[in-house]
């Protein structure tokens, strides 16, 4: 039996089966702290720089390996600093634990020092939130917490007040009233649809010509068999966000993402379909789904709560995606309507053209799609991807071109800024022998960035394989904001409020210790990319870009086109820029690919 409350908690999460912990010390959690030094043979205690990279990182490993995530924050403003990350894994439905101290249980409505009310405050971000106020309360309250998150792939909380974690540790509680003797291990849920059910999604799908299959990251172990469904169908498919690694892109059917981010293929290929496949997506924008009524849909999903949410659905089937498709696949007739499969790769050649004709063209210095378009080719086989939030994620998005075995991620429907750098720590935690690419702004290098490459200086030494580069987009320009203002509000960019810092990104990476790479010219974008995959260490390597580049959605609305017609007349700042990038953008789309559209 161990000691202490702080060694029976990490004893728990042991038989748990958790190996790592991202975190933050401080003197409401220093009992836990003390006991990790005792258990630092069991645990890879990994320090952050702040307490909102460690619940990014418990994401991300959430994201990636499909446990847990666990990190630890101490008191107050440790604990109030979990919650951005926190809300990235429960809007993209993590698994992540969080464990924070409080201050003594005697102190408590005192208005204490650092004295919180933690329960308040995690009450919306996490599904279970508990306090731990005796020693025989630490079992039970540890395995509900990990079982909730697991079993319901949600956020969950344990509060733990600094005295009783030195607290005399209670394996067993007596047997007495009012006691409980939990267990370690959850049962996986397996809700599987009804023959009917599946029979009903046949037979919806039999009936359609001209199909349309999205994917999101609850397909991200469905690969083969969305494969297998979209060429039985002859169905187009397209990808949001989250679901970008869920299909390779050489696949010619492949329409590439939806949304504001998204490509021309993925609009028509909603706006032509008269049948729509939704699997494991809660993809937030309805617009970019066909106009309302005018497809029958079909989704595949694991919580019936998401079932018809975006889009009225005929049918609905509850389960793992892998598994239902399984089941689906054997009753599908093969689609003979090889016009509408023609059709839908013609649009993906097109936009391919398109896309190269864009990242190709002049701008001052770097057109930041070119920086894309010239890693795409060059990223590694088995590499894992994490992106930030910002316009360099319309690029990421469009440009990069995922392979089978790939890993990608971002945070998703909250959509927050700062997590590119951790997410790629703790991808690169979890596999040191894959090679990592962080894709990031300079906005967000400078929010959170560059403090966490300390923590990628403490840790890189023990990596298998060194490979770990981060990418800055370095524009000068809160860009992704800028341009939302210029095109939804019709406002002019607002220097004060948008203009970022210069920097020396790639210097302040030598002074760690790792490679600096500046890019300057767009005939230098290649072999630099060169230079970093074949580094014997961390990367920095940082493109001056052009911030005056318009990240055009696939579909320019008229209420769109109006608001940045306004905002150029109210004299923005950039506008000579602007609009010089805005007419090179479009006429490349335009024609790029006219002379050969009857492929």
């Amino acid at each position: 039996m161990t000691d202490k409350v702080g060694d029976f908690i990490l004893e728990r999460l042991t038989s748990w089966g958790v190996k790592r912990v991202f975190g933050y010390p401080g003197d409401g959690i220093n009992g836990l702290m003390g006991a990790m030094g005792r258990a630092a043979d069991r645990f890879d205690y990994v320090r952050v720089r702040h307490e909102e990279m460690a619940a990014f990182m418990a994401c991300s490993h959430a994201k990636f390996t499909g446990e847990v995530g666990v990190c630890f924050a101490t008191s107050g403003p440790g604990a109030i600093h979990l919650l951005n990350g926190l809300y990235d894994a429960k809007m993209d439905h993590m698994p992540v634990m969080a464990v924070v101290g409080q201050q003594a249980r005697a102190a408590l409505g005192s208005d204490y020092q650092q004295e919180v009310d933690l329960q308040m405050l995690f009450r919306d971000v996490a599904s279970y939130v508990e306090t731990i106020v005796s020693p025989a309360q630490a079992r039970h309250v540890i395995d509900r917490a990990m079982r909730i998150a697991a079993a319901e792939r949600t956020v969950t909380c344990v509060i733990i007040p600094n005295d009783v974690q030195e607290l005399d540790a209670v394996d067993s509680p007596p047997r007495t009233h009012g006691n409980v003797y939990s267990g370690v291990g959850y049962a996986t849920p397996h809700p599987v649809p009804t023959t009917a059910e599946l029979q009903h999604a046949a037979q919806i799908l039999n009936a359609g010509k001209r199909h349309a299959i999205l994917v999101g990251a609850g397909a991200l172990d469905a690969t083969e068999q969305v494969i297998q469904l979209a060429e039985k169908l002859n169905a187009g498919v397209a990808k949001a966000l989250l679901g970008k690694a869920a299909v390779p892109d050489d696949l010619a059917y492949v329409t590439g993402s939806i949304g504001l981010l998204g490509s021309k293929p993925s609009w028509d290929l909603m706006n032509e379909c008269d049948t729509l496949l939704m699997i494991g997506t809660t993809f937030p924008y309805s617009e970019f789904l066909p106009e309302d009524g005018t497809a029958k849909a079909v989704q595949i999903d694991r919580s019936p709560r998401n079932m018809s949410m975006r889009y009225a659905t005929e049918c609905n089937l509850v389960g793992d995606s892998a598994q239902v498709l399984a089941r689906l696949l054997p009753l599908l007739k093969q689609n003979d309507n090889i016009d509408w499969r023609e059709k839908v790769e013609h649009n993906v050649r097109k936009w391919w053209r398109k896309l190269e004709a864009k990242a190709m063209e002049p701008a001052n210095p770097i057109n930041p799609q070119r920086v894309f378009w010239e890693l795409s080719p060059r990223l590694p086989d088995n590499v894992i991807v994490c992106g930030d939030c910002g316009s360099h994620t319309n690029w990421y998005a469009r440009d990069l071109k995922m392979r089978r075995g790939m890993k990608a991620s971002l945070s998703g429907k909250l959509a927050t800024m700062g997590g590119g750098v951790p997410y790629a720590i703790a991808a690169k935690m979890a596999y040191p022998d894959r090679p990592v690419i962080a894709i990031v702004g300079d906005g967000a290098m400078q929010m959170n960035g560059n403090g966490e490459l300390v923590t990628v200086k403490q840790y890189w030494s023990r990596w298998r394989n060194p490979q770990f580069i981060v990418m800055v987009l370095v524009n000068h320009d809160l860009n992704q904001v800028t341009w939302e203002q210029r095109a939804l509000a019709g406002d002019p960019k607002f220097p004060s409020a948008q203009d970022v810092e210069e920097f020396p990104y790639a210097k302040y990476g030598e002074m760690l210790g790792f490679k600096g790479i500046r890019v300057t010219d767009p005939e230098a974008i290649g072999a630099a990319w060169d230079e970093a995959l074949r580094a014997d260490r961390p990367v920095v390597i940082e493109f001056i870009t052009d911030p005056d580049v318009p990240p055009l959605p696939p579909h320019i609305t008229w209420s769109q086109a109006k608001a940045y017609m306004t905002a150029m007349a109210k004299n923005d700042p950039d506008r000579a820029g602007v609009v010089r990038q805005s007419a090179r953008q479009i006429f490349a789309g335009l024609f790029s690919s006219s002379d050969r559209d009857s492929e």
